[in-house]
């Protein structure tokens, strides 16, 4: 089933509550999305999410670099993922986003040839998947507590608040969440690399009657020798993030002893393809993964579903980053439930069942190869 031709498009979508965190604001999303079409017709969708502080690509840069990767493939079979991927990962080691965007184009593609939705496709069966919902830094803890009220209205189990403040700054913040939702809410912090060692130490210890789930990247994302020291330290446990893109870094964390929880993005890994393996290789280990966002529209965001719908060990659902989009641009794939806070609906159609509509595209912003 061999390539026909390829478009790539510019999307930008205004966020009505953006995400403020250590390493800057998300306050829109700028991505790119792929149609890779067949000769027979059949056609997939993937989209790209770049966040520069951590991803170290652009918008600009994922265009760029969508061409070249367009060019390399076009002709070829579509449903050799395998051999695509080796040649879509060799071109460069930079520009995760868009790689993982055609990676989730020829998954839809190879799915939809076999007649199976993605999470099929991949081995897995339907199970319950509910995600949390995110806080960014406020500027007072009364504004961080309104934001989790509002959670809670509606029907949220979950939440991830953002901290990497400096000194004792988040304390103050995170135990007047944990007033407000009770003893038992599912509560978990994420420090975007804010922290050092010793403020890590010192906070996670303020916070030790607070009971989190876990602790997401406290330390800057190289300091792997910290992060064994730091999980030896304290009682959380710790989730890498930032520190893992790929399947490389997943081992190396394991061996190292530096996390007990990993978080699979698919714009950092490049993709399903490097995304499986990291988490085989966590699942080896005993360790469990969490699957996680940047300012993907709800594209992106089936296809990380699918992933972690056929992945049990995939235990940790923060795909959350559409839900404050001012539009939508997406036709099918999935969908928030309307009584259940959280609750995530997967279609049953074939391949991960999100397109881009035609409204959300501009032609003038986008390219064909």
């Amino acid at each position: 089933m061999n390539i026909k031709n390829i478009e790539i498009y510019k999307l930008n979508v205004a966020i009505s509550n953006p995400i403020r965190v250590t390493l800057g604001v998300i306050d829109a999303a700028r991505n790119v999305v792929v149609k890779i079409i067949t000769e027979s017709g059949i056609y997939g969708w993937g989209e790209a999410s770049p966040f520069a502080p951590i991803t170290g690509d652009s918008q600009e840069s994922n265009f760029a670099a969508a061409q070249q990767i367009a060019d390399m493939i076009k002709g070829k079979d579509a449903l050799a993922i395998d051999a695509r991927m080796v040649e879509i990962n060799g071109l460069t080691v930079g520009e995760p986003s868009i790689r993982s965007a055609f990676d989730m184009a020829l998954y839809d593609i190879a799915a939809k040839a076999a007649g199976l939705p993605l999470y099929r496709f991949l081995g897995g069966e339907r199970r319950e998947l509910r995600t949390d919902l995110t806080i960014g830094w406020q500027d007072t803890v009364e504004d961080t507590v309104a934001q989790a009220q509002n959670i809670l209205d509606a029907g949220f189990e979950a939440i991830k608040l953002k901290v990497g403040r400096p000194g004792l700054e988040d304390v103050a913040h995170v135990a007047a969440v944990r007033e407000l939702v009770g003893p038992d809410f599912a509560l978990k912090i994420d420090s975007n690399q804010g922290w050092d060692y010793p403020t890590a130490v010192a906070n996670i210890k303020a916070m030790a009657a607070f009971n989190l789930e876990y602790s997401e990247q406290p330390l800057a994302a190289w300091d792997y020798d910290n992060l064994v020291r730091l999980r030896d330290k304290v009682d959380l446990p710790i989730c890498a993030d930032e520190s893992v893109f790929d399947h490389h870094d997943a081992l190396k964390l394991i061996r190292l002893g530096a996390a007990d929880y990993l978080n699979i993005k698919l714009g950092k890994a490049g993709g399903i393809h490097t995304g499986l393996k990291i988490n085989a290789i966590a699942e080896a280990a005993g360790a469990k993964c969490m699957i996680g966002c940047f300012a993907e529209s709800r594209l992106g965001l089936s296809a990380a579903a699918h992933l972690a719908m056929a992945r049990p060990n995939i235990g940790f659902i923060d795909l959350d980053s559409c839900y404050h989009f001012k539009s939508d641009p997406v036709r099918g794939g999935i969908r928030f439930d309307d009584k259940i806070g959280g609750l995530l609906h997967l279609p049953d159609r074939a391949g991960h069942g999100a397109e881009i509509k035609e409204s959300a595209l501009d032609p003038e912003k986008g390219i064909q190869v």
